[in-house]
């Protein structure tokens, strides 16, 4: 066991606890796409769309029954979240089963934030209808592009118009939307992209992520590029992308609050806060990571990438975990670091001397600060758009600086 470390006694006092449930299955799988996904309905050992979700519940008391041995209460969950994959595929009355075994064996905050991201392809107005009055508060769209050329590159099957009919039956259910967006698809121009965020804006949703395509080499795009079928991404016009979606976004009345995402005041992603703020959550499905407190330091662990194996575990009575590690002292500063320069509301000079157990000459940053990489205010480290273009360097320079 490593040495203990004070990174709880300064979190408390806005700790939340959140719950993310990963849903495997998917239509088709994108030729970008690198997350632990599969087309198939049954996957054997007990892992299917059949009965996912009763797998998921009993996931759920096995981690609970294991947060109690180890001495670990955590509060009512603030924020439930089901990602994928496409959670969508499932029946709605099944995503509302699982948050209700949440509400069952952990509790729910009164206004607790519930999304499940959606594939437009996969609702309606009866489905989003129905995920209104089992208790969801959010949606969150994939609409990645407005278009039709670069939705194709992306392998996406959906129209503007499925996002948009989404968009309006969430209106009307009474649900917050959220769109997702991803810039720098082979092909894309700055014009398509412009296009892309415009029609976003028109949505008039709350809340947009633009995330930078990244290419794995093992998608079948990855290989594409490789073999010269597709041009590779490039760096210069994923930046210039990136200011033109921060230059509309903030006209549209959209702040950015973490470099890939922007909403108006109020309407931020509470569950993804809680990550970049590092709190407790539990994470359930194969390949979901948790996140704990135990014994005075911070754990990871993460679940069982493939279906039939995490079911296997789950029916022998055994939380489904690959692996699990404590976070050293060393670890957590540079996460403390990591996580809050992605922030608008800053990366705490206050909490980095603590996690360091030293106190830290302000002077010390005035290299990245005449650099333009970053402003210091109320003691916050906050980068600036420049800074968020370049948010791999500011870390490094931090990590040099501190560590």
């Amino acid at each position: 066991m490593t040495a203990k470390h004070p990174s709880r006694t300064y979190e408390r006092h806005i700790m939340t606890y959140g719950v993310y449930v990963h849903v495997p299955f998917c239509l088709r799988r994108c030729g970008y796409c690198d997350f632990n996904t599969y087309t198939a309905f049954d996957l054997g050992g007990g892992a299917s769309r059949g009965n996912y979700a009763t797998m998921v519940v009993r996931e759920m008391r096995l981690v609970r029954d294991w947060q109690l041995a180890h001495g670990i209460e955590e509060p009512e969950a603030s924020t439930v979240f089901f990602g994928g994959g496409t959670p969508t595929i499932l029946p709605a009355s099944d995503l509302i089963a699982m948050l209700d075994a949440v509400r069952d064996v952990w509790g729910l905050e009164p206004d607790a934030e519930i999304t499940t991201e959606a594939n437009p392809d996969t609702v309606d107005a009866d489905y989003i209808r129905e995920l209104a009055d089992g208790g969801f508060t959010r949606i969150s769209f994939g609409m990645q592009s407005a278009v039709p050329h670069v939705l194709k590159t992306l392998d996406r099957t959906h129209t503007p118009a499925n996002v948009e009919a989404g968009v309006r039956a969430a209106e009307r259910a009474g649900l917050r939307s959220s769109v997702d967006l991803i810039y720098g698809a082979p092909g894309e121009s700055l014009d398509d992209w412009r296009e892309s965020v415009r029609t976003a804006i028109d949505l008039g949703v709350d809340h947009i992520s633009a995330y930078a395509l990244t290419v794995e080499p093992t998608t079948r795009m990855g290989r594409q590029i490789a073999a010269g079928i597709l041009p590779k991404p490039d760096d210069d016009d994923e930046a210039a992308k990136y200011e033109i979606a921060d230059e509309l976004f903030t006209a549209a009345g959209l702040r950015w609050y973490e470099v890939s995402n922007w909403a108006r005041p109020g309407f931020e992603s509470r569950h993804n806060l809680g990550y970049w703020r590092n709190v407790d959550w539990a994470g359930l499905g194969p390949g979901a990571h948790s996140h704990y407190s135990l014994d005075g330091n911070d754990m990871r662990a993460w679940d069982i990438t493939h279906p039939k194996l995490w079911g296997q575990s789950i029916a022998d009575g055994t939380v489904p975990w690959a692996g699990s590690e404590t976070i050293s002292a060393q670890e957590h500063l540079e996460e403390v670091i990591m996580l809050g320069v992605r922030l608008r509301e800053g990366l705490a000079i206050a909490d980095v001397e603590r996690a360091a157990g030293h106190a830290i000459p302000r002077e010390r940053f005035d290299g990245l600060r005449q650099a333009g990489l970053i402003d210091v205010a109320d003691d916050s480290i906050v980068p600036t758009l420049r800074g968020r273009l370049l948010n791999d360097t500011i870390i490094e320079q931090l990590f040099d600086l501190l560590g």
